[in-house]
């Protein structure tokens, strides 16, 4: 059985508790596969991306028809950090819901005065504006190797600030795979969602003097996105860090970590 994620942000528990560790969050929008019902408010589901994880069943809406309807409809992508789904086409109307980039909505008709009327997962219906809303892409977005590897450069950079979330994929609070897989996701690639190459994954390793912006650095439990010029932007929980942010592998540079740039273990290419 399928079920969608009507939550913007759906906690993906190693457990069926709150209190076990969160292993992934699934966004508002996405179909689960539901592989086991706890039969205590959660169940056990896997993503298209192939990641498992216990959702608390208030954020799902279950159903093979529910889910097929979904699947069907035209969807785009919120691409703003935050953003309110609005009563009517109005900045003053009250709020529906709030989306966080990555949750998906279906729209319905065409924009108007930049006001899009969506449907969300949940049945919700109410206004945004268009330019919020981007193309969902299940395909690489380019075929172009530079036009790829800027956007996913840009896709990473727009969650530079961020803080540290373990098992976080949002703007709210991210990890570094997290970071790492939604800046692919967001541009029509699905990568493994932990910091590893994984078989059966489109990432390789390469050598590492053939990096180029929007390849993977990775270091023990730890993965970083590569922006060329020795620099790479990563989600880090390091003191003073806190989260997001772009350091150097090049010693005497700005933002240099020796750590990290004498444990780096593979770097990991789509190209």
């Amino acid at each position: 059985m399928r079920a969608v994620v009507t939550a913007s942000i759906c906690p993906l528990m190693s457990g069926p508790a709150l209190q076990c560790g969160r292993a992934d969050e699934a966004l508002g929008g996405m179909v689960v596969e539901v592989l086991e019902d706890t039969g205590a408010g959660w169940r056990l589901v896997r993503t298209h991306y192939g990641y498992t994880g216990y959702a608390p069943e208030s954020c799902l809406l279950f159903g093979e028809e529910t889910a097929e309807r979904w699947v069907r409809r035209e969807k785009k992508v919120v691409l703003r950090s935050a953003c309110d789904v609005l009563s009517a086409p109005d900045a003053a109307a009250w709020p529906v819901a709030a989306l966080v980039r990555g949750d998906l909505a279906a729209p319905e008709g065409e924009a108007k005065d930049g006001w899009q009327r969506v449907l969300l997962p949940g049945g919700q219906e109410g206004y945004l504006r268009s330019s919020f809303l981007g193309q969902l892409h299940t395909a690489p977005a380019y075929g172009d190797e530079n036009r790829m590897r800027a956007a996913l450069v840009e896709a990473a950079l727009a969650y530079r600030g961020t803080h540290y979330r373990w098992g976080g994929k949002t703007p709210m609070g991210i990890d570094c795979s997290g970071l790492c897989s939604m800046a692919y996701l967001l541009c029509g690639v699905i990568i493994w969602r932990d910091a590893a190459i994984k078989e059966g994954y489109p990432v390789r390793p390469i050598p590492g003097e053939k990096m180029g912006p929007g390849d993977l650095l990775f270091f023990p439990g730890h993965v970083a996105m590569y922006l060329g010029d020795g620099r790479y932007i990563h989600a880090t929980a390091r003191a003073g860090d806190d989260g997001v942010v772009i350091n150097s592998l090049s010693p005497g540079r700005a933002g240099y970590r020796a750590d990290l740039a004498g444990s780096l273990t593979a770097v990991g290419s789509i190209f």
